[in-house]
C-alpha cells in the first residue's frame, strides 16, 4: 500500500502555548495544484497549461511532452521528519498550501498572526512568451489567495528581469494588486541562456555569468520605481541552488545557498547603488543571519585596505549599508540572534517557511522560545514582528 494511504499529512494539531503575543512570519509559501494554470494563464496560452494525471503511488504533471511526479519537498508541513518524501500525490500535501481557510486555521494553531507569502512558478517551458506570462499568472493567483485571508497574508510577486521595462511594469502591477514586495532572480536573466531545462531555475538564479549585472545603470529606473512606490525587493536564495532531488548532494548543498546570497548584495553595494538610492530596501529571504556579522566585519576591513586601488567610491563602510538597506530572514538561527547587536544584524526577521521542508510548523512558538532564550522581550518582538512590518510596510 502506498504511504499516501497510511500517513495523514492533513491531520489536525492542537494549538501549543504561545510565548509571544504577536508574530509576523516573514517567509511562507503556497503550493497550488497545477490545475490552476488553466484558469490564470492568458487566454491564448490556456490550452498549453499543464495537466494532472493520477497514478497509484504518485500524481503526475504532464506538460510539453514530459511527465513528472508531484514534488513534495515544497510541502512537508504536517509530516514527522521520518516521513519526509520527495515525490507523491496531491493528497500527500497539506492543503493549507492552496486552500486559504485551511491556511488560516494552520496559522491560528501555530500562533502566527500575519505572514508574507512567496509564491513560485514559472512554468518550465521553452516558450519564452508562455514563460513570461506564467509569472503574471502565478502572481495573480497568489494575490487572490492572500486577498481572501482577511488581512492575515500578504503577497510578494516574482518578477523576471529579461527586460527592465517589463520588470517595472510588474512592480506597478504588484503594487496595484496590493502585494507588499517583489522578488527578483539573484542575477539578471539572459534570453540567450533561456532553455526549457533551465527556465525554472532562471527564475531564482538568473545568469550569474551574463553581461548584465544589477550594478549597471540599466537597472537604475527599476530601483527608482521601487523607492517611489515604497516597495521593497527581495532575493529568495538563488545564488546557489540545491540539488533537492539528489539524496547524495542535498545535504551538502543546502547550507551553501545561505552565504552565497552575499554576492548579489555586494554587486549592488560596492557599485554605489545604495548611495544613489538610500531608501531602497532589499531583503535576503531564507538567508540565515549568523554569517552576516562576520561578512560585514571582513568587508569593512578589506574595503578600508583595498578601496583606493580598486577606486571603490562608496561613501560609507559596507556594514553601514547592511544596517541601512539590507534585511535578512531566518528560520532557526540562535547564533544569529546572539549576534543581533553586531553590524549587519540590525534588520533580521524570523520566519516559519511553511510548508517547506525546513518549516517550524506546527511548533513555531517552541522554535521562537529556543531561538530567543534570554533575549529581552522588546528585542525579541522586533525580530519576530516589528522588523518584518517595517520592511514590508505592513503598518
Amino acid at each position: 500500500m502506498a504511504e499516501a494511504d497510511t500517513f495523514d499529512v492533513n491531520r489536525q494539531f492542537e494549538a501549543e502555548p504561545r510565548v509571544a503575543d504577536y508574530v509576523v512570519d516573514a517567509d511562507v509559501h503556497v503550493t497550488p495544484p497545477p490545475t490552476f494554470w488553466a484558469d490564470y494563464l492568458s487566454p491564448q496560452f490556456r490550452d498549453l497549461a499543464p495537466k494532472l494525471e493520477t497514478g497509484e503511488d504518485a500524481d503526475y504533471i504532464v506538460f510539453e511532452g514530459t511527465r513528472r511526479a508531484i514534488n513534495l519537498m515544497q510541502s512537508q508541513a504536517g509530516r514527522t521528519f521520518d516521513k519526509y518524501k520527495n515525490a507523491g500525490k496531491l493528497s500527500d500535501m497539506r492543503v493549507g498550501g492552496w486552500m486559504v481557510d485551511k491556511r488560516v486555521e494552520d496559522m491560528d494553531r501555530d500562533g502566527i498572526d500575519k505572514a508574507v507569502c512567496f509564491g513560485g512558478g514559472p512554468l518550465g517551458t521553452g516558450n519564452l512568451e508562455l514563460y513570461l506570462d506564467s509569472f503574471d499568472a502565478f502572481n495573480r493567483w497568489q494575490s487572490d489567495f492572500c486577498a481572501d485571508s482577511n488581512g492575515r497574508m500578504y503577497a510578494c510577486a516574482y518578477l523576471t528581469t529579461v527586460d527592465v521595462d517589463h520588470t517595472i511594469a510588474g512592480v506597478k502591477a504588484a503594487k496595484a494588486r496590493g502585494d507588499v514586495a517583489v522578488n527578483l532572480p539573484a542575477f539578471p536573466q539572459s534570453t540567450h541562456q533561456f532553455t526549457k531545462e533551465g527556465s525554472v531555475w532562471q527564475a531564482m538564479t538568473g545568469d550569474p555569468n551574463g553581461t548584465r549585472q544589477y550594478r549597471d545603470g540599466e537597472f537604475d529606473p527599476l530601483w527608482a520605481t521601487l523607492v517611489d512606490l515604497d516597495m521593497p525587493m527581495t532575493f529568495h536564495l538563488g545564488a546557489r541552488t540545491s540539488r533537492f532531488k539528489d539524496k547524495t548532494n542535498f545535504l551538502p548543498d543546502i547550507p551553501m545557498g545561505k552565504p552565497a546570497m552575499l554576492e548579489m548584495i555586494n554587486i549592488m553595494l560596492y557599485s554605489g547603488v545604495f548611495d544613489r538610492f538610500p531608501d531602497l530596501r532589499v531583503g535576503l529571504i531564507e538567508s540565515g543571519v549568523g554569517w552576516i556579522p562576520w561578512a560585514c566585519e571582513y568587508m569593512d576591513r578589506t574595503w578600508e585596505m583595498q578601496r583606493h586601488w580598486t577606486e571603490c567610491a562608496i561613501l560609507n563602510p559596507p556594514s553601514f549599508y547592511f544596517d541601512q538597506n539590507v534585511y535578512a530572514s531566518f528560520i532557526s538561527d540562535p547564533v544569529g540572534v546572539e549576534l543581533r547587536h553586531k553590524p549587519g544584524c540590525r534588520n533580521i526577521m524570523w520566519s516559519s517557511d511553511y510548508p517547506h521542508s525546513e518549516t517550524t510548523f506546527p511548533h513555531s512558538h517552541k522554535a521562537i522560545a529556543m531561538n530567543f532564550a534570554g533575549v529581552p522581550t522588546a528585542e525579541r518582538d522586533w525580530i519576530i514582528a516589528g522588523c518584518a512590518e517595517k520592511f514590508f510596510g505592513l503598518k
